[in-house]
């Protein structure tokens, strides 16, 4: 879901500056069920695998930082930073698809798209401040199939566009004789009322009054540092934190539903129902890279990354759990105020345990039970082209 990684560090670049970026990735995402839970796979087959669910994307950012007066800058950043597509193909065994009525695989499509305004305040020579106003939009679409989701096979929900606004600050510090630069940056969180239509199998779903669902995406903290090390050569960082375990998806139709459910299968005991999809714990992640200059308008780049995941077992929705990462980067300059750079970078996705959302019902035994498939040796492949100016 963490796409983007919500940068600010255009906005710091000296000067008027504009860059745009297109980034792709091609992951590879499979698994199968547990083989503790033959129930999961129809008695007819004997392949229990997924094969890959992750489908390629793309998107895009860009930026532009005026520097107005000595000590005022203005910007505009625009970027995507969360979305997921997954796409469980249909398959005989039936376990994350549904071979008898629609034909179709488990799916998620979740889209975002922020425009941030900044300003920035530079009280002395080398201290930034900046702060503004982001507006957010959100849409989605999520399709549950197959056996692992029992009474809920055949659910969908259209998640209609909504806006809202929320916020960003931080400051920086900079040094440019030493190429040193660090800044704190704080995205807060978004408050969504989305309206969603919910339906099992194309009849609506109407088991209460419809309520608009509230969907907040995460706040994060970004720690961004970079330093020469010595002549032409760049030390840079990024630790990034992701407020996952607060976030909720709980539409009012497949709230009450769950709670129908719980109530009956607990004999009464539990009657709170569940959430269609949420996460354990809050995400890190780190980068540690080295630039070096290897002619007067070539550059190289190499980074290791990690990033912790949203805990394990994880959602079916969100098959994996963190990755480590090894990227590298080519810049040129044709001219000391442009350059374009590209970079590879190759992820080894984190082996994740898979669950269906009664996981977290606080009644012995379930979470053992709602452990429904096994995800490991995955990977993916990102690309990326950036173009920027300074005038």
């Amino acid at each position: 879901m963490d796409q983007s990684g919500q940068s600010v560090l255009p906005f710091l670049e000296t000067g008027h500056y504009f860059e745009a970026t297109i980034t792709a990735a091609d992951p590879e995402v499979s698994g199968h069920t547990l083989g503790s839970r033959p129930d999961l796979v129809n008695p007819d087959s004997a392949d229990n695998t997924t094969d890959n669910i992750a489908q390629n994307f793309q998107y895009q950012s860009a930026a532009l930082k005026l520097q107005f007066v000595p000590n005022f800058s203005f910007g505009i950043l625009y970027d995507q930073p969360f979305g997921s597509d997954l796409h469980y193909p249909l398959k005989d065994n039936g376990s994350f698809s549904d071979t008898a009525l629609s034909q179709q695989g488990t799916q998620v499509n979740i889209d975002s798209q922020n425009l941030s305004l900044i300003l920035g305040y530079q009280p002395f020579k080398n201290i930034n401040l900046y702060a503004g106003p982001a507006y957010q939009t959100v849409k989605g679409d999520v399709a549950l199939r197959g056996l692992v989701y029992a009474e809920f096979n055949g659910y969908n929900a259209k998640f209609k566009q909504d806006a809202a606004l929320g916020w960003k600050a931080g400051f920086a510090y900079q040094v440019p004789e030493l190429a040193l630069k660090a800044a704190l940056t704080y995205h807060s969180k978004i408050n969504h009322k989305i309206n969603v239509e919910e339906n099992i199998l194309g009849t609506p779903l109407l088991l209460i009054d419809n309520a608009k669902t509230k969907i907040s995406t995460p706040q994060s903290v970004n720690l961004d540092f970079q330093t020469g090390i010595m002549s032409g050569t760049l030390l840079y960082s990024n630790i990034r934190w992701v407020n996952w375990k607060d976030f909720v998806i709980h539409p009012t139709q497949f709230g009450a539903l769950s709670e129908l459910v719980t109530t009956t299968l607990s004999n009464g005991t539990y009657t709170e129902g569940f959430n269609l999809d949420d996460y354990q714990k809050n995400q890190w992640s780190a980068t540690l890279g080295i630039a070096r200059q290897l002619t007067t308008k070539w550059s190289g780049a190499f980074d290791l990354g990690w990033d912790s995941g949203t805990g394990n077992p994880a959602s079916i929705l969100n098959p994996t759990k963190g990755y480590w990462s090894i990227g590298l980067g080519l810049q040129f300059n044709p001219e000391a105020n442009y350059f374009i750079s590209g970079g590879v970078k190759y992820y080894w996705l984190g082996d994740a345990t898979t669950q269906d959302s009664t996981y977290y019902l606080p009644l012995p035994g379930v979470s053992e039970a709602s452990q429904v498939g096994q995800f490991n040796n995955n990977h993916a492949i990102g690309y990326g082209l950036k173009i920027g100016y300074k005038f």
